[in-house]
């Protein structure tokens, strides 16, 4: 991968909003009655970044494509299915209903080239534990054996979020970004980091111990976290995403 370039042109001018590649995710739908298949991106992710100031792009998951990121000054790798346990050791949990295992490795490629180039990077939800996969972790593949609940993903008639409290880590990026404004998790997970990857740090975790943020030790920005960043209306991890980009 080419180094990332910065948003501000050569020369002195007025900065460049700076590009943000979001990964997609591939779906089946329906529209005026034909089945296709499309990739696409939360909106809200698109918004929160485009309010913050940025230039949002969807990037779908095919190999090669971590070449894209020389021409990016961030990278959102969003919510999705859970991972193929063969990428990091493990056989199937009968729980565990994964996309497909080359949209995996596109994935994973992306990270990986985000990490190596020092590209701002923001993990969500499975993201997050597709960065603790590419460092070489693990994963719980349903965590209610873990914990004895499904409190981080309620069952019930109608979808409902869990909802935890975050202990961060004093000085981490985390803890900046929230500062003593702290909110709840809004969770909806069964999967969560178990040994955590080479050269990541965890810097939240709920009381019941499941870690709910990584950070990347060494990179300007790399953070990972378990909850559904992006399905309520705190926009505080787009914009900081935002703010490492244009310091590239």
């Amino acid at each position: 991968m080419k180094s990332a370039q910065s948003a501000r042109p050569a020369g002195g001018g007025p900065a460049r909003p700076p590009v943000i590649g979001i990964t997609a995710r591939t779906v089946p739908v329906t529209i005026q009655g034909a089945q296709m298949v499309v990739s696409l991106s939360l909106q809200s992710h698109v918004d929160f970044l485009a309010a913050a100031g940025c230039i949002p792009v969807v990037i779908p998951l095919r190999p090669g494509n971590e070449e894209i990121l020389g021409s990016l000054q961030g990278l959102l790798v969003p919510g999705g299915p859970d991972i193929d346990p063969e990428l990091y050791g493990q056989h199937r949990h009968p729980t565990t209903h994964g996309g497909s295992p080359g949209m995996d490795r596109a994935e994973l490629a992306l990270i990986g080239a985000a990490l190596a180039g020092g590209l701002p990077l923001l993990a969500i939800c499975r993201g997050m534990q597709l960065l603790n996969v590419q460092c070489g972790g693990t994963l719980h593949q349903h965590l209610p054996e873990v914990t004895g609940s499904d409190g981080h993903r309620p069952q019930g008639d109608t979808f409902e979020f869990g909802r935890h409290a975050l202990e961060l880590h004093e000085g981490s990026h985390i803890a900046r970004i929230f500062g003593d404004d702290t909110p709840k998790t809004a969770c909806h997970h069964h999967q969560a980091v178990d040994q955590v990857g080479t050269g990541l740090t965890v810097t939240a975790r709920t009381p019941d111990g499941v870690v709910e943020v990584v950070e990347a030790a060494g990179h300007p920005f790399a953070v990972g976290v378990q909850w559904e960043a992006g399905q309520t209306e705190d926009d505080r991890l787009h914009r900081a995403l935002a703010d490492a980009a244009r310091r590239l």
